[in-house]
């Protein structure tokens, strides 16, 4: 089970030609493998090969499965009304916008969100649209028959410390945090129901594919889960050092092919 950004991805967000060749000589062992990563599916699919990774995948952190031998959700944990609203009162309350993303009927996906109140807002919605590929627009158009999968929102670390003290009491959430590639001195939050966690997805899979013994890779606190759960687990040299203390053993950067050097001298996949 790999972790994308940080772990699988070099540098530049792309599986390099090592990395594939690599994948390539492990799926002709006949050993089985997947992905579980922070980002939506259509986020994806531009990465993932499909000749590669045939199996179910693991978005937004264990919100959903992806079974791309059917392209449905093969599971799901979205968030309840009541968790809806405790995140976006939380959020409001902090002057943040909160950005909130989901899947709608025919497996479409969206971004909604309040009127922005700055500049920072502003250009993040522009990325989100960038980034995904998918449709950003005002919270009033929202239709009934979403379903929201996660929240996020990006501000002052005060005021993102402020919201996660505010949902700590609410048993059915989790959130993860952390600097702002958009600058130092900004943080952002990401919230999602807390039986959507990557460990949990682990288990589900490790259930349905019959699988004897379970190694993942990762790099970040969204990766813990997986790892508790995991027969082996190998974080990246550039991990954080709670993944880091948490691995059975640290590999090399991921910008260096660490994952695919590992995985040619465990499998005798060969030079």
């Amino acid at each position: 089970m790999f972790d994308l950004d940080g772990t699988l991805l070099n540098a530049s967000s792309e599986i390099s030609a090592y990395t594939q060749r690599t994948l390539q000589r492990l799926q002709a062992s006949g050993v089985l493998f997947t992905v579980a990563t922070g980002r939506a599916m259509h986020g994806c699919q531009d990465i993932l090969q499909r000749q590669l990774f045939t199996l179910p995948q693991v978005f937004k952190n264990g919100v959903v499965i992806w079974n791309p031998a059917d392209q449905e959700y093969s599971h799901h944990n979205y968030l309840t009304l009541e968790e809806i609203e405790h995140v976006l009162t939380a959020t409001i309350s902090q002057h943040l916008t909160p950005f909130m993303f989901t899947v709608e009927p025919g497996n479409v996906h969206a971004i909604y969100h309040p009127p922005l109140l700055n500049e920072v807002e502003r250009q993040l919605a522009v990325d989100f649209k960038a980034r995904s590929g998918v449709g950003v627009y005002p919270a009033a158009e929202m239709p009934g028959t979403a379903h929201i999968t996660n929240i996020s929102a990006l501000g002052e670390p005060a005021a993102v410390e402020a919201i996660e003290d505010m949902i700590a009491n609410e048993p059915g959430l989790v959130a993860y945090a952390g600097t702002a590639l958009e600058g130092a001195d900004l943080k952002w939050i990401d919230i999602h129901h807390i039986e959507a966690s990557k460990g949990n997805a682990v288990q589900v899979l490790r259930a349905e594919l019959g699988a004897s013994r379970v190694l993942c890779f990762g790099d970040s606190d969204n990766d813990l889960s997986m790892f508790a759960v995991a027969d082996e687990a190998y974080a990246t040299s550039n991990a954080k050092a709670e993944v880091k203390a948490s691995a059975t053993r640290v590999l090399g950067h991921h910008d260096e092919d660490a994952v695919a050097r590992f995985l040619r001298t465990r499998f005798d996949l060969g030079d």
